[in-house]
């Protein structure tokens, strides 16, 4: 299913992009390099003339006829005449455009709501999220609706793509049918206004893990990262007989009700749902192995995107067995709704999942760590932006630690970089590098350094696993080429006795530069 929706959103992208080209062409704006994305609204203001005030209402207008200073273009998705009436029609807050306009803080934010900070075309849109915010510093997602008749694009599970593709001098316009509306909800808010998902907001609530997820991500003061939801929707319990919050205790914590108790096993239930991390479809999709995700419980969750299918947990628990014409088909996994996911929320993205997740003790993986997925906003920050930032702040970086000289995170954009997802740390002199790992599954692991090994300048290092050493001297001057620097190097074997975070610590026996791009656990 998601190979073929792949194929079908390709091929409507291309096919949209050529006609629209063509209509757009006979339309005779011509030359568009010359015209910026404000110019093209100006030029068809018949169509546009009610977001050209949004636009100019919120001082927009000149970003939007300049180019973005990072040199990544724009993306402007423009809503029609019809789709701000209709939008206005629908909001009790707000009667006419003119009262819109007046609200100078909302209609600023709504105007940069509808502008990526970056340029891409439909045959760039992924299958989830943007990687580049919005100019209100929020993130859209793209859904992909298949019907009988049409496949189209749809931002924010809201918004049409009626019209794509229109290449302007500092990026470019697709014009949506319905104006999209600010996300302000975070996750749990999200559950609370819509119908059809009380059972497991019960147990969210009866946990008071709504008190740590009800959070404004955009608060100065907030710690928590952006996390990730699966839900049930009450329908999925109800196939199971699982008919409201008393039913599901009876399944989960019939013996304890000290549901606010980390170890209740309802607490475990519902933290199980929530992923440490915001991750839409198309972030499972790109792994390449089955991958242990963490979670607010004490398990992380197993999902393996490599298929046809998003499966989780395969093979811990059997759900179905399907008989059709003598084939028998075993249904061992918990499934992702496809259309209804990736939906937005202030705190991260939430998905639908087709069966009752229960914890379960995963199997080992391939587990790697790196710095891009760090959870602090200015990490994130700066593996968007790219470029090379000083560390001058301890807690700019939670997991990692170091004494003697500066440290430096590098995020480059350059094909020519190696390194994986194009980022590393780098230190040089007489340095201690300490990383503290999320959990890992207990078992045997061989342990893969990743690094920089092509430079007489780099050091020769050793590296220490909870305190013990592991392997013999790393030489990172050498074994690498001039085609490609970095190297895996296989530092030794550990056997983790339990589910539970380590710390990794690297010095250098002879100081020199040492550019960290990843520690991988390959399972023995």
């Amino acid at each position: 299913m998601k190979r073929i929706l792949t194929i079908l959103s390709l091929f409507v992208a291309f096919s949209m992009q050529y006609s629209c080209t063509k209509s757009f062409v006979e339309a005779g704006f011509k030359d568009m390099e010359k015209y910026t994305a404000y110019d093209y609204l100006v030029a068809h203001e018949d169509t546009f003339s009610s977001f050209i005030q949004i636009v100019n209402a919120a001082d927009l207008q000149g970003t939007l006829s300049a180019y973005n200073p990072n040199g990544a273009d724009y993306t402007l998705f423009a809503p029609s005449n019809d789709a701000v009436a209709e939008f206005i029609a629908n909001n009790s807050q707000y009667s006419s455009l003119n009262d819109l306009l007046s609200d100078k803080s909302y209609v600023s934010a709504l105007a940069r709501y509808h502008v990526v900070n970056m340029g891409v075309k439909t045959t760039g849109f992924p299958y989830g999220a943007f990687s580049e915010a919005t100019l209100s510093d929020d993130y859209l997602n793209v859904n992909y609706i298949i019907e009988t008749d049409t496949t189209y694009f749809k931002i924010n599970n809201q918004a049409p793509v009626i019209q794509t593709n229109i290449e302007v001098s500092n990026g470019y316009v697709h014009v949506i049918g319905v104006m999209l509306t600010p996300v302000t909800q975070n996750s749990y808010g999200w559950l609370k206004s819509n119908p059809g998902y009380s059972i497991l907001l019960s147990a969210i609530e009866a946990t008071g893990i709504d008190k740590i997820i009800d959070v404004d991500m955009k608060s100065e003061d907030q710690e928590l990262s952006p996390f990730t939801v699966l839900v049930e929707a009450d329908s999925v319990y109800k196939k199971r007989n699982i008919n409201s919050f008393e039913d599901l205790v009876k399944l989960i914590s019939p013996d304890r009700t000290d549901y606010t108790n980390i170890t209740n096993p309802l607490y475990s239930f519902v933290g199980y749902h929530i992923l440490t991390q915001s991750l839409y479809l198309n972030d499972f999709t790109s792994q390449t192995e089955a991958t242990n995700y963490g979670t607010f419980a004490d398990l992380p969750i197993r999902i393996d995107g490599t298929g046809l299918d998003i499966l989780i947990n395969k093979g811990k628990e059997i759900f179905d067995t399907i008989a059709v014409n003598g084939d028998t088909t075993i249904v061992d996994y918990v499934g992702i709704n496809y259309d209804a996911s990736n939906v937005v929320t202030q705190s991260g993205a939430i998905h639908f999942v087709d069966q009752i997740l229960k914890p379960q003790v995963p199997s080992r993986a391939f587990v790697s760590f790196s710095f891009w997925d760090e959870p602090t906003k200015d990490m994130i920050d700066y593996e968007i932006k790219g470029g090379t930032y000083l560390i001058d702040d301890p807690k700019t970086i939670k997991n990692v630690t170091w004494s003697g000289p500066e440290l430096y995170y590098v995020k480059s954009f350059d094909d020519s970089e190696l390194s994986y997802n194009k980022d590393y740390l780098k230190i040089s002199g007489d340095f201690t590098i300490t990383y503290v790992l999320p959990k890992i599954i207990q078992g045997k692991y061989n342990v893969i350094l990743r690094a920089h090994a092509f430079s007489s300048e780099n050091a020769v290092v050793e590296l220490s696993m909870d305190g013990n050493k592991l392997g013999g001297l790393i030489n990172l001057q050498s074994g690498g080429s001039e085609s490609n620097p970095y190297v895996d190097i296989n530092v030794g074997a550990v056997d983790f006795k339990k589910y539970d975070s380590h710390t990794v610590q690297i010095k250098p026996l002879i100081p020199g530069t040492f550019i960290w791009d990843l520690i991988r656990f390959e399972p023995i």
